[in-house]
């Protein structure tokens, strides 16, 4: 696949053999830094179970599974989500006119509004609203750093590089999880040091914004060709950047020839890649992956465990989450994007039906599993969330970010962050009441989601 270009139709392919360039030391860094808005996203996942006092005051029910089953609970868990999805809109335009830089930039500072009001909240409206505002820095987040990953980096790297913004997830949920876990015994302001603490890596994000360099694609979309070849030669290590430069200004033109993309998006050419923008986060939603990530703890008392253990295997479950993911970074463009989605799939699936069987069969009278079965569940719900961390979790980020043209890539991205929200939104706000309604719970859940 072409280099920094990923070359559109009409554009000429045959020069991406003469690119040359190697992955250099700035290249890492402007990746890093970028990917920091993954950080966030990931943390906001991790940090989504309203404060412990909060979740106690609307306890209603005896019963495991109905005992979080509360609409403040499942609202502020799924504001953000909803929010995200219209920001994730509005970004198309702001990344295609402004430069990436500038989505990240308004990613970050609406990160830090939304951790400042959550911070100091003094009911759950003021929750809700500085939840919305996270949904719009991830909205603006997610749509520009997928595409800022793959336009910078080198082609023979752009997989493993790219998905830095799934692995920056997973830390952001490993660390949800572990803050979460260091401040379930602090009463009275635990929770707002979990909530505030978003603001650190939203400030780093904001800052580096300012820092990074713009992708020489965007550049040289917005007329500034020197400035792009200057990048280019860069974060290519060389100045032998002709052939790439060729194929990004040619896209450009292209681009700017291309008044309405969303528009232009539905024409027949633009079809394969629109499914694929459409489904790969479909699927990777439907996977059931959210459910754990949002209630881990929820879900974990459900089955039987304290307070402390439950936190304990989130925890656990967020350090699988990670390890996991430097699978894929280090096989992803050795044995393809189609081998590790094919292959996760097949053990999330067993892996499911696995915990659908065990907790349909093997619950006793009073709702509770036995130890050692619980024990087991949660191995095999690690066993599920390794097979999305090498998989379906980085490829469904990294694969549309990489098949759109230059002219209609922003507009490509955004409906992909549009349905993945779309779908995260639903299965937050749904699923403790399903957890609840279901007959035979959780259980029934894995079943129907494994299918």
């Amino acid at each position: 696949m072409a280099g920094g270009s990923l070359a559109p139709a009409g554009v000429a392919k045959e020069r991406a053999e003469q690119y040359r360039g190697r992955a250099t030391p700035f290249v890492f860094m402007a990746c890093f830094v970028a990917a920091i808005g993954g950080s966030i996203f990931g943390y906001d996942i991790g940090i989504s179970v309203l404060p412990k006092r909060v979740r106690e005051e609307g306890t209603l029910h005896e019963n495991n599974y109905c005992k979080y089953n509360n609409q403040g609970l499942a609202a502020f868990t799924s504001s953000l989500y909803l929010a995200g999805l219209v920001a994730s809109l509005v970004a198309s335009p702001v990344t295609r006119n402004y430069g990436r830089r500038v989505s990240i930039i308004c990613g970050g500072i609406s990160f830090l509004i939304g951790a400042a009001l959550n911070a100091a909240a003094v009911n759950l409206v003021m929750l809700i609203l500085g939840r919305i505002m996270l949904g719009v820095g991830i909205g603006f987040g997610n749509q520009a750093v997928p595409l800022y990953l793959s336009e910078m980096a080198p082609a023979h790297l752009r997989g493993g590089l790219n998905i830095m913004f799934q692995l920056a997830t997973t830390l952001g949920i490993f660390t949800a999880n572990m803050v979460n876990y260091g401040t379930e015994k602090i009463d009275q302001w635990g929770w707002r040091l979990s909530l505030g603490l978003a603001a650190a890596p939203a400030l780093l994000m904001t800052v580096g914004g300012y820092l990074l360099p713009e992708t020489p694609n965007s550049l040289v979309e917005q007329g500034l060709i020197d400035e792009g070849r200057q990048v280019l030669e860069k974060i290519r290590g060389t100045e032998n950047v002709n052939a790439e430069l060729e194929d990004i200004i040619d896209a450009s033109e292209l681009a700017n020839s291309i008044k309405h993309p969303f528009r232009n998006i539905l024409e027949e050419r633009n079809r394969p890649q629109l499914v694929m923008a459409i489904f790969m986060p479909t699927f990777q939603i439907l996977t059931g992956i959210n459910s754990i990530l949002f209630y881990a703890p929820v879900l974990f008392q459900s089955m039987g465990f304290g307070g402390s253990a439950s936190l304990y295997s989130s925890v656990t479950t967020g350090a699988v989450l990670v390890l996991s993911t430097f699978i894929s970074i280090a096989t992803v463009d050795k044995w393809g994007r189609r081998a590790l989605l094919i292959s996760g799939g097949i053990q999330m699936i067993i892996c499911q039906v696995a915990v659908a069987i065990i907790l349909a069969l093997k619950f006793d009278e009073n709702g509770e599993l036995s130890k050692g079965f619980s024990v087991l569940v949660v191995v095999i719900i690690c066993l599920f969330v390794a097979a999305f961390g090498w998989s379906w979790g980085p490829l469904g980020w990294t694969v549309p970010s990489e098949i759109f043209p230059l002219e209609t890539r922003s507009a490509g991205q955004s409906i992909t962050v549009a349905v993945n929200l779309l779908f995260t939104f639903v299965i937050a706000q749904a699923f403790l009441s399903l957890l609840c309604s279901l007959s035979m719970g959780f259980s029934s859940s894995s079943l129907v989601g494994s299918l």
